[in-house]
């Protein structure tokens, strides 16, 4: 199996979405394709409904949320021919609710740029359940400098 880039770049990262070091969180793991998706397939837990059968929104919220941001930092990663990621936040984003995300089977996460300039990049998403588009996403994130707090943060 390879490793996802979480456990490869940042593998003492606490993010409760994304932290490989968070075992009370949600432990993604991100691969990226050869067309420079961004790849994740998760399983949720029953403590991750909103009720019985259903996954809870904020949940899949954050699911996007770190998956896009993973997407956008290797997009940097890779452009601008650096040894690992620069470190990125979510500037704004926002998640379209297609359809009930069952929890009781694996979603897939997608990822791709939709657009890039200097250190901000335009991120889109879908997440899927049985083949079904249940969730959207859509968001900018930006590679942060020097004194901003997140800046290497892994």
């Amino acid at each position: 199996m390879t490793d996802s880039v979480q456990d490869r770049f940042a593998p003492h990262n606490t993010c409760f979405g994304c932290g490989p070091s968070n075992p009370e969180g949600l432990r993604i793991r991100s691969t990226l394709a050869a067309d420079g998706e961004l790849l994740c397939d998760w399983t949720p837990e029953d403590h991750h409904e909103a009720f019985p059968g259903m996954l809870n929104g904020g949940i899949i919220g954050a699911l996007l949320d770190c998956h896009c941001n993973w997407a956008a930092c290797m997009h940097l990663m890779t452009r601008d021919g650096l040894d690992s990621p620069p470190c990125t936040v979510t500037a704004k984003y926002e998640i379209k609710l297609r359809r009930p995300t069952p929890s009781t089977a694996p979603v897939h996460l997608r990822a791709w740029i939709d657009r890039s300039e200097g250190p901000k990049v335009n991120v889109a998403a879908e997440l899927t359940s049985g083949g079904e588009v249940c969730a959207t996403c859509t968001g900018l994130f930006v590679a942060v400098e020097p004194g901003h707090p997140a800046y290497h943060r892994w």
